[in-house]
Protein backbone atom coordinates (compact mmCIF):
# COMPACT_ATOMS: atom_id res chain seq x y z
CA UNK A 1 0.00 0.00 0.00
CA UNK A 2 1.62 3.25 -1.13
CA UNK A 3 0.90 6.78 0.04
CA UNK A 4 2.58 10.12 -0.47
CA UNK A 5 5.24 11.70 1.73
CA UNK A 6 6.21 15.37 1.47
CA UNK A 7 9.72 14.94 2.90
CA UNK A 8 11.27 11.99 1.03
CA UNK A 9 10.93 10.70 -2.53
CA UNK A 10 8.61 7.80 -3.18
CA UNK A 11 6.17 8.29 -0.31
CA UNK A 12 5.56 5.37 2.04
CA UNK A 13 4.74 1.68 1.95
CA UNK A 14 3.03 -0.54 4.50
CA UNK A 15 5.02 -3.61 5.58
CA UNK A 16 2.29 -5.65 7.21
CA UNK A 17 1.10 -3.09 9.75
CA UNK A 18 4.30 -0.98 9.66
CA UNK A 19 4.35 2.21 7.61
CA UNK A 20 7.85 2.94 6.29
CA UNK A 21 9.35 5.47 3.91
CA UNK A 22 10.12 3.91 0.54
CA UNK A 23 13.46 5.68 0.71
CA UNK A 24 15.26 3.94 3.57
CA UNK A 25 18.82 3.49 4.74
CA UNK A 26 21.06 0.40 4.68
CA UNK A 27 23.53 0.32 7.58
CA UNK A 28 25.95 -2.22 6.08
CA UNK A 29 28.57 0.36 5.10
CA UNK A 30 28.87 1.67 8.64
CA UNK A 31 31.12 -1.27 9.54
CA UNK A 32 34.80 -1.37 8.63
CA UNK A 33 36.34 -2.53 5.32
CA UNK A 34 34.79 -5.74 4.03
CA UNK A 35 31.93 -5.19 6.51
CA UNK A 36 34.34 -6.29 9.23
CA UNK A 37 35.27 -4.47 12.41
CA UNK A 38 34.41 -0.98 13.62
CA UNK A 39 34.04 2.10 11.40
CA UNK A 40 37.09 4.25 10.71
CA UNK A 41 35.23 7.21 12.24
CA UNK A 42 32.86 6.22 15.04
CA UNK A 43 31.34 9.68 15.48
CA UNK A 44 30.69 10.02 11.73
CA UNK A 45 28.85 6.70 11.73
CA UNK A 46 26.59 7.93 14.52
CA UNK A 47 26.05 11.20 12.67
CA UNK A 48 24.86 9.37 9.53
CA UNK A 49 22.26 7.42 11.51
CA UNK A 50 21.00 10.55 13.21
CA UNK A 51 20.84 12.39 9.89
CA UNK A 52 18.71 9.57 8.48
CA UNK A 53 16.15 10.21 11.21
CA UNK A 54 16.37 13.98 10.69
CA UNK A 55 15.61 13.46 6.98
CA UNK A 56 12.45 11.58 7.91
CA UNK A 57 13.66 8.05 7.08
CA UNK A 58 11.66 5.44 9.00
CA UNK A 59 13.18 2.26 7.50
CA UNK A 60 16.70 1.14 8.48
CA UNK A 61 18.11 -2.17 7.25
CA UNK A 62 20.78 -3.97 9.26
CA UNK A 63 22.09 -7.35 10.44
CA UNK A 64 24.03 -8.54 13.46
CA UNK A 65 26.41 -10.18 10.96
CA UNK A 66 27.58 -6.73 9.83
CA UNK A 67 30.85 -6.23 11.63
CA UNK A 68 29.88 -8.67 13.09
CA UNK A 69 27.92 -7.07 15.94
CA UNK A 70 28.95 -3.57 14.83
CA UNK A 71 26.12 -1.86 12.97
CA UNK A 72 23.43 -2.94 15.43
CA UNK A 73 25.46 -1.52 18.30
CA UNK A 74 25.95 1.73 16.40
CA UNK A 75 22.22 1.96 15.71
CA UNK A 76 21.45 1.47 19.37
CA UNK A 77 24.07 4.00 20.47
CA UNK A 78 22.89 6.62 17.99
CA UNK A 79 19.12 6.21 18.15
CA UNK A 80 17.94 4.37 21.28
CA UNK A 81 15.34 4.99 22.63
CA UNK A 82 13.98 4.76 19.13
CA UNK A 83 11.37 7.10 17.63
CA UNK A 84 7.97 5.43 17.45
CA UNK A 85 7.97 5.93 13.68
CA UNK A 86 11.28 4.09 13.12
CA UNK A 87 11.22 0.47 11.95
CA UNK A 88 14.39 -1.61 11.89
CA UNK A 89 14.67 -4.56 9.51
CA UNK A 90 17.33 -7.18 10.15
CA UNK A 91 18.56 -10.46 8.64
CA UNK A 92 19.53 -13.89 9.90
CA UNK A 93 20.86 -16.95 8.07
CA UNK A 94 24.56 -16.13 7.72
CA UNK A 95 27.43 -15.43 10.07
CA UNK A 96 31.01 -14.26 9.58
CA UNK A 97 34.33 -16.09 9.67
CA UNK A 98 37.81 -14.77 10.40
CA UNK A 99 38.53 -14.47 6.67
CA UNK A 100 35.54 -12.16 6.17
CA UNK A 101 33.38 -14.84 4.55
CA UNK A 102 29.65 -15.30 5.05
CA UNK A 103 29.13 -18.98 5.98
CA UNK A 104 25.48 -20.01 6.21
CA UNK A 105 23.88 -20.33 9.65
CA UNK A 106 20.41 -21.68 9.01
CA UNK A 107 20.02 -24.54 11.45
CA UNK A 108 17.13 -23.94 13.85
CA UNK A 109 19.54 -23.25 16.71
CA UNK A 110 21.46 -20.77 14.52
CA UNK A 111 18.28 -18.91 13.61
CA UNK A 112 17.10 -18.73 17.22
CA UNK A 113 20.50 -17.51 18.40
CA UNK A 114 20.65 -14.85 15.68
CA UNK A 115 17.20 -13.51 16.52
CA UNK A 116 18.11 -13.19 20.21
CA UNK A 117 21.48 -11.62 19.30
CA UNK A 118 19.69 -8.98 17.21
CA UNK A 119 17.20 -8.29 19.98
CA UNK A 120 19.96 -7.85 22.55
CA UNK A 121 22.24 -5.75 20.36
CA UNK A 122 19.46 -3.42 19.24
CA UNK A 123 17.90 -3.16 22.69
CA UNK A 124 14.50 -4.37 21.53
CA UNK A 125 11.90 -6.77 22.88
CA UNK A 126 10.40 -7.40 19.43
CA UNK A 127 12.00 -7.20 15.99
CA UNK A 128 9.88 -5.39 13.41
CA UNK A 129 10.90 -7.55 10.47
CA UNK A 130 13.41 -10.37 10.03
CA UNK A 131 14.60 -11.54 6.62
CA UNK A 132 15.97 -15.05 6.17
CA UNK A 133 19.14 -14.72 4.10
CA UNK A 134 19.55 -17.57 1.62
CA UNK A 135 22.02 -18.47 -1.12
CA UNK A 136 25.61 -17.32 -0.91
CA UNK A 137 27.88 -14.53 -2.12
CA UNK A 138 27.29 -15.66 -5.71
CA UNK A 139 23.55 -15.11 -5.42
CA UNK A 140 20.44 -17.24 -4.80
CA UNK A 141 20.93 -21.00 -4.77
CA UNK A 142 18.30 -23.74 -5.12
CA UNK A 143 17.23 -25.63 -2.02
CA UNK A 144 14.50 -25.76 0.57
CA UNK A 145 14.09 -23.04 3.20
CA UNK A 146 11.43 -24.92 5.15
CA UNK A 147 13.41 -25.70 8.31
CA UNK A 148 14.89 -22.24 8.97
CA UNK A 149 11.76 -20.38 7.87
CA UNK A 150 9.52 -22.54 10.04
CA UNK A 151 11.84 -21.65 12.93
CA UNK A 152 11.36 -17.94 12.19
CA UNK A 153 7.60 -18.48 12.00
CA UNK A 154 7.70 -20.13 15.44
CA UNK A 155 9.61 -17.16 16.86
CA UNK A 156 7.02 -14.86 15.29
CA UNK A 157 4.25 -16.82 17.01
CA UNK A 158 6.15 -16.41 20.28
CA UNK A 159 5.94 -12.63 19.84
CA UNK A 160 9.63 -11.99 19.14
CA UNK A 161 9.13 -10.94 15.49
CA UNK A 162 6.34 -8.91 13.91
CA UNK A 163 6.90 -9.69 10.24
CA UNK A 164 8.96 -12.05 8.08
CA UNK A 165 10.77 -11.80 4.77
CA UNK A 166 13.37 -13.55 2.64
CA UNK A 167 16.60 -12.31 1.10
CA UNK A 168 18.79 -13.57 -1.77
CA UNK A 169 15.98 -15.95 -2.71
CA UNK A 170 14.74 -17.63 -5.87
CA UNK A 171 11.13 -17.22 -6.96
CA UNK A 172 10.52 -20.84 -5.93
CA UNK A 173 11.88 -20.15 -2.44
CA UNK A 174 9.67 -17.07 -2.16
CA UNK A 175 6.65 -19.24 -2.96
CA UNK A 176 7.83 -21.86 -0.46
CA UNK A 177 8.13 -19.24 2.28
CA UNK A 178 4.66 -17.85 1.52
CA UNK A 179 3.20 -21.35 1.91
CA UNK A 180 4.61 -21.47 5.45
CA UNK A 181 3.77 -17.97 6.70
CA UNK A 182 2.87 -14.56 5.26
CA UNK A 183 5.87 -12.48 4.17
CA UNK A 184 6.12 -8.70 4.08
CA UNK A 185 9.11 -8.30 1.77
CA UNK A 186 11.69 -9.89 -0.51
CA UNK A 187 15.22 -8.48 -0.55
CA UNK A 188 17.23 -9.44 -3.66
CA UNK A 189 19.88 -8.13 -6.03
CA UNK A 190 18.18 -5.90 -8.60
CA UNK A 191 19.02 -2.75 -10.54
CA UNK A 192 18.84 -1.25 -14.03
CA UNK A 193 21.18 -3.90 -15.42
CA UNK A 194 20.12 -6.89 -13.32
CA UNK A 195 16.46 -7.40 -14.16
CA UNK A 196 16.04 -11.10 -13.42
CA UNK A 197 13.31 -10.42 -10.84
CA UNK A 198 11.02 -8.33 -13.05
CA UNK A 199 8.22 -10.90 -13.02
CA UNK A 200 8.61 -11.50 -9.29
CA UNK A 201 8.40 -7.78 -8.53
CA UNK A 202 5.13 -7.48 -10.43
CA UNK A 203 3.69 -10.56 -8.72
CA UNK A 204 4.62 -9.25 -5.28
CA UNK A 205 3.20 -5.80 -6.07
CA UNK A 206 -0.15 -7.34 -6.89
CA UNK A 207 -0.13 -9.06 -3.49
CA UNK A 208 0.98 -6.00 -1.51
CA UNK A 209 4.45 -7.38 -0.71
CA UNK A 210 7.48 -5.10 -0.78
CA UNK A 211 10.58 -5.73 -2.88
CA UNK A 212 13.85 -4.32 -1.54
CA UNK A 213 16.79 -4.28 -3.98
CA UNK A 214 20.22 -4.55 -2.44
CA UNK A 215 23.39 -3.25 -4.10
CA UNK A 216 20.98 -1.36 -6.38
CA UNK A 217 23.67 0.74 -8.05
CA UNK A 218 26.45 -1.74 -8.80
CA UNK A 219 27.15 -4.24 -11.50
CA UNK A 220 26.92 -2.25 -14.74
CA UNK A 221 29.11 -3.23 -17.67
CA UNK A 222 31.04 -0.37 -19.30
CA UNK A 223 28.47 -0.14 -22.10
CA UNK A 224 25.56 -0.09 -19.67
CA UNK A 225 27.34 2.42 -17.47
CA UNK A 226 27.88 4.62 -20.51
CA UNK A 227 24.18 4.46 -21.37
CA UNK A 228 23.24 5.42 -17.83
CA UNK A 229 25.80 8.23 -17.77
CA UNK A 230 24.44 9.60 -21.04
CA UNK A 231 20.94 9.94 -19.61
CA UNK A 232 22.33 11.39 -16.38
CA UNK A 233 24.39 14.00 -18.23
CA UNK A 234 21.39 15.06 -20.26
CA UNK A 235 19.39 15.53 -17.04
CA UNK A 236 22.24 17.30 -15.25
CA UNK A 237 22.23 14.56 -12.59
CA UNK A 238 24.57 11.86 -11.32
CA UNK A 239 24.23 8.28 -12.60
CA UNK A 240 23.48 7.23 -9.01
CA UNK A 241 20.55 9.64 -8.82
CA UNK A 242 19.12 8.34 -12.08
CA UNK A 243 19.51 4.71 -11.00
CA UNK A 244 17.78 5.34 -7.67
CA UNK A 245 15.00 7.38 -9.26
CA UNK A 246 14.43 4.64 -11.84
CA UNK A 247 13.97 2.08 -9.07
CA UNK A 248 11.30 4.20 -7.39
CA UNK A 249 9.54 4.60 -10.75
CA UNK A 250 9.83 0.88 -11.57
CA UNK A 251 7.11 -0.26 -9.15
CA UNK A 252 5.37 1.21 -6.10
CA UNK A 253 6.37 -1.78 -3.94
CA UNK A 254 10.11 -1.16 -4.38
CA UNK A 255 11.80 0.17 -1.23
CA UNK A 256 15.31 1.61 -1.37
CA UNK A 257 18.05 1.03 1.21
CA UNK A 258 21.17 2.67 -0.30
CA UNK A 259 24.01 2.64 2.18
CA UNK A 260 26.71 5.19 2.89
CA UNK A 261 29.03 6.22 5.69
CA UNK A 262 28.81 9.90 4.72
CA UNK A 263 26.17 12.42 5.80
CA UNK A 264 26.68 14.40 2.58
CA UNK A 265 26.24 11.27 0.46
CA UNK A 266 23.11 10.30 2.36
CA UNK A 267 21.60 13.69 1.63
CA UNK A 268 22.66 13.44 -2.01
CA UNK A 269 21.01 10.02 -2.36
CA UNK A 270 17.78 11.25 -0.77
CA UNK A 271 17.63 14.23 -3.13
CA UNK A 272 18.71 12.26 -6.19
CA UNK A 273 16.11 9.53 -5.73
CA UNK A 274 13.45 12.17 -6.25
CA UNK A 275 14.69 13.03 -9.75
CA UNK A 276 11.68 13.23 -12.11
CA UNK A 277 11.95 10.95 -15.13
CA UNK A 278 9.78 11.31 -18.24
CA UNK A 279 8.21 8.36 -20.04
CA UNK A 280 10.82 8.75 -22.79
CA UNK A 281 13.68 8.68 -20.28
CA UNK A 282 12.21 5.66 -18.52
CA UNK A 283 11.94 3.86 -21.86
CA UNK A 284 15.56 4.69 -22.66
CA UNK A 285 16.73 3.41 -19.29
CA UNK A 286 14.69 0.24 -19.66
CA UNK A 287 16.82 -0.66 -22.66
CA UNK A 288 19.83 -1.06 -20.35
CA UNK A 289 18.25 -4.05 -18.66
CA UNK A 290 17.06 -5.55 -21.91
CA UNK A 291 20.54 -5.21 -23.38
CA UNK A 292 21.92 -7.05 -20.33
Amino acid sequence: MSTTSPSLPGGTWTLGDLTVTRFGYGAMQLAGPGVMGPPADHDSALAVLREAIDLGITHIDTSDAYGPRVTNQLIREALHPYPASLHIVTKVGATRDEQGGWPPARRPEDVRRAVHDNLQALGLEVLDLVNLRLGDAQGPQPGSLTEPFETLAELQQQGLIRHLGVSNATARQVAEARAIAPIACVQNLYNLAHRQDDDLIDELAEDGIAYVPFFPLGGFTPLQSSALSTVAARLGATPMSVALAWLLHRSPNILLIPGTSSVAHLRENATGAGLPLSDAELAELDKIGRAG
